[in-house]
């Protein structure tokens, strides 16, 4: 049996955290950046320096109400150990590695949350989950992408309906409004998924003896935006090509309706506490766009693959940190301190 003290067992943790939040900037830099780089509004470099900037400022922007859910809204903290903790974040980092080696966007909303209910599953039973917590996020979870499908639609309805007398030239001011709606997304999924790592280091500091009521300090804030922001720096090509190019062509007034809608949607459920899959919003709205201009424009085979892809993320990652925590328990406690 190793035992750690409450020092590097914080540590650990805290690496383990950082890891996740780069990666998951890594692999969501791909909804951020897909249009713009693909409509050609910015250079694919000059794209990913502009949403890393953004999504640093997203949680000093917009708060973290999201924080909170993951960290004291789904379990019982009396029920969390930092192995809890470990085996989650290592169940929500290996299947973001594997959708990334494979080109499928996936939602690392989905697998921390997935890790977190299978590894404390597996040390306390379900009983500890809160029901009223598991709604409020399987409800954001799974009607956030509906709304990007629906919004998406409309607004390419509304625009095609108010831009009938336009030329080719309007394009270049879709392209300049992507610097902006870009820098939106860039914020909310700063403010939403960089708080997920946030919520997970503040419950493992509470667990630790660190912290004695659930607050975020502000090191934390810095330390996960950091991270989220250097992995979207680094950019997830694979993911890029697949949002950007597999499921049609991608113009400037399709970037632009893709990324208001997105912004939208996930800024609205930042400041609501509401913890959503950037991935699932913006793919969403890519096909509710391209819907709304032509139900064949779609590549329906590539929407359904990545679909199919969310439905599995729970359960797989529910195992994984099932899995972990067996493997691991036995032969790893962490001191906490009185």
């Amino acid at each position: 049996m190793i035992v750690l003290s409450a020092w590097w067992g914080l540590w650990l943790l805290v690496g383990l955290t950082l890891l996740f939040n780069f990666l998951n900037g890594f692999h969501d830099a791909s909804n951020m950046v897909a249009t713009v780089i693909s409509t050609r509004a910015l250079s694919p470099r000059a794209a990913l320096t502009w949403i890393a900037f953004f999504e640093f400022l997203g949680p000093y922007v917009l708060g973290v109400a999201v924080a909170k859910t993951i960290g004291a809204d789904i379990v019982s903290s009396q029920h969390i150990t930092v192995v809890v903790l470990y085996s989650a974040l290592l169940a929500a980092i290996i299947w973001n590695l594997v959708t990334w080696y494979f080109g499928i966007p996936s939602s690392s909303s989905h697998a921390l949350i997935g890790g977190i209910v299978g590894s404390v599953a597996m040390a306390s039973g379900f009983g500890v989950i809160k029901p009223e917590g598991m709604e409020k996020v399987l409800i954001a979870l799974f009607t956030s992408p509906v709304l990007g499908f629906i919004v998406g639609y409309l607004l390419m309805k509304l625009a095609l309906a108010l831009l009938w007398w336009a030329t080719p030239s309007i394009n270049k001011w879709f392209r300049y409004g992507q610097l902006v709606t870009s820098a939106a997304l860039a914020l909310s999924h700063g403010a939403n998924d960089g708080q997920k790592g946030m919520g997970i280091i503040a419950l493992g500091l509470l667990t630790l003896g660190y912290l004695h009521t659930f607050t975020v300090p502000g090191w934390v804030i810095v330390a996960s935006s950091v991270a989220m922001a250097l992995g979207a720096y680094s950019g997830g090509w694979r993911l890029i090509h697949t949002i950007g190019a597999k499921f049609y062509r991608i113009r400037p007034l399709h970037g632009f309706l893709i990324q208001l809608t997105s912004a939208s949607i996930i800024i609205g459920a930042a400041l609501l506490g509401g913890p959503v899959s950037t991935t699932q919003v913006v793919s969403a709205a890519v096909v509710g766009v391209g819907s709304g201009e032509r139900m064949s424009k779609v590549r329906w085979h590539v929407a359904w693959d990545i679909v199919m892809t969310w439905v599995l993320t729970i359960p797989i990652t529910m195992a994984l940190g099932a899995l972990f925590y067996w493997l691991i328990a036995p032969h790893l406690s962490v001191y906490v301190l009185k």
